[in-house]
């Protein structure tokens, strides 16, 4: 996060297996994404093995350091802390926001992703009321909550219905209340992503949509010169 806890509109997502299928060595996409003006990374490589998984991460990290950005490592805690990432991002499934931040520290970003009202709502419930003072510290919260997917997404198979703007719009009032950013996610296009921060979120995550074009470094400035607008 930013110097006054905010995030960037872009959260450029660096996954493994969407770079190999578009044809790009991995710290490569990652130096073209930096050059297009991302300033946060999350690092994912589902399929790969811990050890090339710590290599290709603490690569980005160094790079994506040099250029002021912010490299969040996806799932795993372990990689996050040892890399020099500046926080992980957790699944349902995956460790808590808790526990994670028993590996990577107080002050590192952690970010949770939800998929329902239900999940959404115990993110938040983690997090104290802001106080005019700023909000509480809380170790066992996350330092941004996801939501997703907003559209309809070809990325992964989640088994799960796009949620649409209404959703998001739902969502940011939840976690507008506790001083939480966040970040929408799935299905977002140059087209849809200033619609999904208008909508309230802070930061749109993308992945299949900065690859679309052959150009990456160009795909990301056009995103940042048109969420930079909202």
């Amino acid at each position: 996060m930013t110097a006054d806890g905010s995030l960037p509109p872009l959260t450029a997502i660096l996954d493994a297996d969407a770079a190999s299928h578009a044809g790009w060595p991995f710290l490569d996409l990652a130096a073209a994404y930096l050059r297009g003006g991302a300033r946060l990374l999350q690092v994912r490589a589902k399929s790969a093995s811990g050890a090339s998984f710590l290599e290709a991460a603490s690569a980005i990290v160094a790079l994506g350091h040099r250029e002021g950005a912010l490299v969040i490592v996806n799932d795993r805690a372990d990689i996050a802390r040892i890399s020099g990432a500046d926080g992980v991002h957790v699944g349902q499934d995956d460790l808590s926001p808790a526990m994670v931040r028993t590996i990577v520290g107080d002050d590192a970003i952690v970010g949770l992703s939800t998929h329902t009202p239900e999940q959404l709502v115990a993110a938040c419930q983690l997090v104290p009321f802001p106080r005019p003072s700023g909000t509480l510290r809380a170790p066992m919260a996350p330092g941004y909550v996801a939501i997703g997917p907003v559209f309809a997404t070809t990325t992964k198979p989640t088994g799960l219905d796009a949620l649409g703007l209404d959703r998001v719009r739902a969502a940011a009032a939840v976690t507008r209340a506790r001083g939480l950013p966040l970040v929408g996610i799935g299905g977002i296009t140059l087209d849809r992503a200033a619609d999904v921060l208008r909508a309230g979120a802070a930061s749109v995550a993308v992945i299949s949509d900065l690859l679309s074009t052959g150009d990456p470094e160009g795909r990301v400035r056009a995103y940042v010169l048109r969420l930079g607008r909202v």
